[in-house]
């Protein structure tokens, strides 16, 4: 029966017990076996004749191995998603439970991959790589930065295939590379995890994402009505139901119809009354000439200063009672008496600010 042994004192190599006593057999990885033997040396091989250095079998299959591993290590393409509904948050070690949660491994274990499918997650996800970009990239493990990427990867391809929320990735694309560019120039590869150079194929890799989205150019659809057709009062509504003042400024540059729709001072107060609070918005009181209110200056400015509310189709919810991290609509087995009572919707910043310690 073979003996694989991998640890110290082993470099986990197969044995096979024979009538003459224990004999190492070859490896069991066909794999391993095919590459070393396509780069097997002869048990003699005269790399240089000053030197005289010879290698053996051993160190030849040896050396394949350790290519092969550095190979897989460095592939960007190579993911690590457990793909899981809900995660357990632990800060401290107990009986039970040895090590803490961090945020690479939630980020790890969360299904991420298939949220960014669903168009009610897909903002909350976009929203959370945006502030991981900013300020706990460094923070992630080595797998958690290339499962980064890799999700990143899938959210450009997307938009590039179905042209909606490109403003979205494009804000979040600047913050990353102005991010690694800080990380690359000025602070140096001591604070990063791998190669340098991985570090500047990425940030190569994220240029050509912006320059991609930048020469993004929207189809026309000739066929059946087209937000044009609408009613004055039903294009009205749907400016109405946004949250977002770069939306109702991106869609009133569609059709001059919509353009004076968007200018409606009625739309910007019921975005200032909605963001901010009344306090907030008298400290800044910014008047026309004939003393009205300039309700859409008044929104950008106030932006610049408070925070704005968040708005998420779909958002993770934490268990207080059995301090689960989970979808809303996977569920998790919950112990509690009343558990609708101990769900608390998570935000993006929130997320972050759980696995702070």
């Amino acid at each position: 029966m073979p003996f694989l042994g991998q640890d110290w004192r082993s470099p986990g190599w197969s044995w096979i017990k024979t009538e003459d006593g224990w004999k190492r057999c070859e490896s069991c990885n066909p794999e391993l076996g095919r590459e070393s033997s396509q780069c097997s040396l002869s048990h003699d091989v005269m790399l240089n004749s000053e030197d005289e250095e010879i290698f053996n079998n051993e160190e030849c299959e040896y050396a394949s191995k350790k290519r092969k591993k550095d190979h897989l290590r460095n592939d960007t393409n190579t993911q690590s998603f457990y793909r899981e509904k809900w995660i357990y948050v632990h800060k401290e070690s107990t009986k039970e439970r040895h090590g803490y949660c961090t945020l690479g491994e939630a980020f790890n274990r969360l299904d991420f991959s298939s949220a960014i499918q669903d168009i009610r997650r897909f903002t909350y996800v976009v929203k959370l790589l945006q502030l991981i970009a900013k300020s706990q990239l460094t923070s992630l493990s080595g797998v958690a930065q290339k499962n980064y990427f890799n999700i990143l990867d899938k959210i450009v391809q997307k938009v590039l295939c179905d042209h909606q929320n490109p403003r979205l990735i494009k804000n979040l694309l600047q913050d990353l590379s102005s991010t690694l560019c800080t990380l690359i120039r000025g602070v140096g590869k001591s604070v990063l995890v791998g190669n340098i150079n991985i570090w500047i194929c990425r940030l190569e890799t994220v240029l050509n994402w912006q320059q991609q989205l930048q020469n993004l150019q929207m189809t026309k659809v000739n066929d059946g009505l087209t937000l044009s057709d609408l009613p004055l009062h039903t294009l009205s509504n749907i400016l109405h139901r946004f949250s977002d003042g770069w939306d109702v400024v991106t869609l009133g540059q569609v059709t001059p119809t919509l353009y004076v729709l968007s200018e409606d001072r009625q739309l910007w107060k019921k975005l200032c009354q909605y963001h901010f609070a009344e306090k907030q918005f008298c400290r800044h009181l910014i008047l026309s000439e004939k003393g009205h209110v300039e309700w859409k200056l008044m929104y950008f400015t106030l932006q610049k200063y408070y925070p704005t509310k968040e708005q998420y189709g779909d958002t993770l919810h934490f268990c207080r009672h059995c301090s689960i991290l989970f979808w809303k609509d996977s569920g998790h087995p919950c112990t509690a008496a009343d558990p609708d009572s101990c769900f608390t919707p998570v935000s993006p910043q929130h997320f972050i600010d759980l696995f702070k310690f």
